[in-house]
């Protein structure tokens, strides 16, 4: 049975929809309610009302529900404490997997009918939120069968009849926290597959930067990269608008001032916060106006070579860019922001280059898929299907610039080698 992104009708009306002329009929551009901060979970006396107050409010029953992972489960046991000390029942759920294998999902959603929340947390990274919002719709459906197949973004799926969903990010990255989408994995076919609909949209995102200050340099770097090549795509997407742009370019000032920042020094408070912010303002930018190449050639290659997401993707953002180019000039706006503007256009695009690369060497990350390890012998028997799964992501609606079969294989050898996009 084929996916929901590959039934013809949907493939045919989403284009549609990112025209001019559609978008400025009526455009919805939502947000959820956001508690940032270091002390969103205080233990002593506050003035005003608390994080608690906030969600009781839409939690008559106070049955909190945490998902989390072998990691984040310490950071959701000092929410949950919290919330339990404020008159919570609770109960954390810390078997979250990464890549969300949907076998996974569905044992989450099974505990949550056993609990019956009527507030959900997810505490973690970006698989641990993708996974509680897909358990999340089993929980209030448990009806629905196949979430790949089911669900669409026309899907009028009526959440919060039982619920409603609070995001806990614990990585600067995903930006899962504020978008209406599921990645997850079909381990049967080796794919990561993203459910979208307007209702998985978090109703409140707790920013509390001191969840990240204990991530490892790579993973830091990962995550970040993952919310530049977010923040940048969505900066440059035809579905993008003013608000769009607005969130990708301060995302992308905060990313090239902080994530070199956070990577010499981990315990750097600030920058951990302003690195949740970045990745937060990428989410909404791009959970309006969608990714495009960096995630769909990072989605094949991070599936088939188990390359870690945030890399896959960072790593594609100076080719993506390159062959954007051709088709509009929206990257000045970027150019702008980072105060990198040429003479001409095209100075003020080499600009933009030249500095994701440097950025990239102060982060220690390489320039092409060969320095990542990849076989060329391997990349290549893997081509037809990197190629396939490429241009049938999602992500690829939202290019700029249409991307055809040919085009695409010359692409990735290109980031294999490391060439520029002469193209």
């Amino acid at each position: 049975m084929a996916y929901w992104f590959e039934e013809p009708g949907i493939k045919a009306i989403l284009p549609l929809a990112l025209a001019d002329c559609v978008k400025g009929l009526n455009t919805l551009f939502k947000t959820p309610a956001f508690i940032m901060g270091f002390n969103v979970f205080p233990e002593g006396m506050v003035i005003g009302p608390t994080t608690a107050d906030f969600i009781a409010v839409h939690a008559p029953k106070k049955r909190a529900f945490f998902v989390a992972d072998e990691v984040s489960q310490r950071y959701a046991k000092r929410a949950k404490d919290y919330f339990s000390r404020n008159g919570f029942t609770t109960e954390i759920w810390p078997n979250a997997m990464p890549e969300v294998p949907l076998e996974n999902v569905k044992d989450c959603a099974n505990a949550m009918l056993s609990f019956e929340p009527d507030v959900i947390f997810a505490v973690g990274g970006g698989s641990v939120i993708d996974g509680a919002k897909a358990a999340w719709i089993l929980y209030e459906h448990p009806e629905i069968k196949d979430l790949t197949v089911e669900v669409t973004p026309l899907s009028l799926l009526g959440l919060r009849k039982k619920a409603f969903f609070v995001a806990v990010p614990t990585t600067s990255g995903t930006g899962s926290e504020c978008t209406a989408v599921s990645v997850l994995h079909d381990t049967k076919a080796n794919r990561k597959v993203p459910i979208a609909n307007p209702e998985l949209l978090p109703d409140v995102a707790i920013l509390y930067p001191e969840f990240t200050v204990s991530m490892p340099p790579r993973l830091t770097v990962g995550t970040g990269l993952d919310a530049l090549a977010h923040a940048m795509d969505a900066a440059v997407t035809p579905a993008g608008n003013e608000f769009t742009v607005a969130m990708s370019v301060a995302a992308i000032k905060l990313i090239f001032k902080y994530l070199p920042r956070v990577y010499k020094f981990p315990k750097d408070r600030e920058a951990r916060y302003r690195m949740m912010l970045a990745a937060s303002a990428a989410g909404v930018g791009f959970g309006q106006s969608g990714c495009a190449l960096t995630h769909s050639l990072g989605h094949s290659v991070g599936a088939l070579f188990h390359i870690h997401h945030g890399l896959a993707v960072g790593i594609f953002i100076p080719y993506c860019f390159q062959f954007y180019r051709l088709v509009t000039d929206k990257y000045l706006e970027i150019c702008h922001g980072l105060r990198i503007e040429g003479k001409t256009d095209q100075e003020s695009f080499e600009n933009l280059i030249k500095a994701t690369k440097e950025l990239f060497g102060s982060l220690d990350v390489p320039l092409s898929l060969k320095e990542l390890g990849i076989p060329k012998d391997e990349f290549e028997r893997q081509m037809p299907t990197l190629v396939k799964y490429s241009l049938e992501d999602i992500d690829s609606i939202f290019s700029p610039r249409p991307l055809t079969q040919e085009q695409c294989e010359r692409m990735l050898w290109y980031a294999y080698e490391g060439r520029d996009i002469d193209f």
